[in-house]
């Protein structure tokens, strides 16, 4: 029995959805108070865009994070192509939302005005996971 190739670009993704889960447990932003991971997004109470982002963004990684180590250790998952491919948009869909959402608290807004000016490795981190993930799940 022969060795199956392994195709790097297939590991891409699963590579991407790890750096964008740990980064969203990573700060994020600094600031005048110290620094915010995503957790800090979620706030249960108020509600608004900005917990409904920050949970996009931490449930589409998770879950496409799932869907990408679980067929590795041979537990089969119905459909896992496109629930992957619904997690990494809904990742990427949570923080578009979460940005639109600064606009609605003052602290917030004090955040976004200096988007990337405050914005730390934790942030940098998402980002370069969800480009990770894209190519590796749209590459061929």
């Amino acid at each position: 029995m022969g060795k199956k190739k392994v195709n790097v670009i297939s590991y891409l993704y699963l590579i991407g959805m790890a750096i964008t889960t740990i980064g969203f447990c990573c700060p994020m932003f600094k600031g005048l108070f110290g620094s915010v991971n995503g957790f800090n997004f979620i706030n249960f109470e108020k509600g608004g865009f900005v917990t409904i982002g920050a949970l996009l963004i931490f449930i589409g990684a998770v879950v496409g994070l799932a869907y990408a180590v679980l067929p590795m250790l041979g537990i089969k998952l119905p459909s896992s192509d496109l629930v992957k491919t619904v997690a990494v948009i809904a990742s990427i869909a949570g923080g578009i939302v979460l940005v639109i959402g600064f606009q609605d608290n003052a602290v917030y807004k004090a955040i976004a005005k200096g988007f990337l000016k405050n914005a730390t490795y934790g942030f940098y981190m998402v980002v370069v996971g969800w480009v990770l993930a894209l190519v590796g799940k749209f590459a061929k």
